[in-house]
């Protein structure tokens, strides 16, 4: 997602820097402003992520699923356990 995310900031970009050059003559500063827009938008981009990753919605996700992870490990082999004592059981046809 961060990856596509700086993808789609940095085309955006270059279109409106497309979309502002003036003239073709100016291939140097339309490549400085593409640069200048593309450094922006990776910043933008590592900041957000930055966020995310470290809020506390996600804190409190990884910590959920930290906690319950061997609760749900237990309930597989219980369920493992009782779908074989039921194999065992079931006649063969």
């Amino acid at each position: 997602m961060k990856a596509s995310l700086l993808f789609l900031l940095a085309c955006t970009a270059v279109l409106a820097v497309g979309a502002r050059a003036d003239a073709p003559e100016e291939p140097k500063a339309l490549v400085q402003k593409v640069q200048e827009l593309a450094q922006k938008a990776t910043a933008m981009a590592k900041d957000v992520y930055s966020k995310a990753r470290d809020s506390e919605a996600v804190r409190q996700a990884r910590q959920w699923l930290s906690d319950n992870a061997e609760l749900a490990k237990q309930r597989l082999v219980w369920l493992k356990e009782q779908l074989a004592e039921l194999w065992k059981k079931t006649p063969a046809a």
